[in-house]
């Protein structure tokens, strides 16, 4: 593995490969989010979209909400087979905290109930339980509300 960049999305080919990549992968699988759909959120002009460049390969990207009421939300993190377990996650959510506490003091998450392996990766990285969300996505299913804050909103300098 090079040296892992972070750049913003920068093209339909690249929101296109992701699509491809988060319709063929857990949890998306179980939470039946496909290809469409998760086209459609690459795609969103509201949200921001980052990818985890290795030379001109994509190892993973994320797809972050900095408007409405949970800002700094990131709304999917994914990353590529061949580089899971190297590290690229974790610079994701690096880079994530970065540019959320630019403006706000919290980065929230959900995480499905059943992906405890990203579940201990999120407490490993510092954030927290902060609520469950049953049925939420599909039946039979929770979402796990994370948060990582470095202060509450009342005391936060922008």
């Amino acid at each position: 593995m090079g040296r892992i960049r972070i750049e913003r999305l920068g093209s339909r080919g690249q929101a296109e490969e992701c699509a491809e990549m988060m319709a063929g992968s857990e949890p998306w699988i179980t939470l039946r989010r496909g290809y469409g759909e998760s086209l459609a959120i690459l795609t969103d002009p509201s949200r921001e979209v980052y990818l985890a460049l290795d030379g001109e390969e994509t190892a993973g990207f994320l797809v972050l909400e900095m408007g409405g009421a949970f800002k700094g939300y990131v709304k999917s993190i994914c990353v590529a087979p061949a580089y899971r377990g190297r590290g690229v996650g974790a610079k994701l959510m690096a880079f994530t905290e970065s540019r959320v506490f630019r403006e706000t003091p919290n980065v929230f998450l959900c995480v499905s109930d059943f992906n405890e392996a990203a579940r201990r990766f999120y407490e490993g990285l510092g954030y927290e339980e902060v609520g469950t969300l049953r049925d939420y996505i599909v039946r039979g299913r929770s979402e796990i509300l994370m948060r990582k804050t470095i202060g509450p909103l009342a005391e936060f300098k922008f």
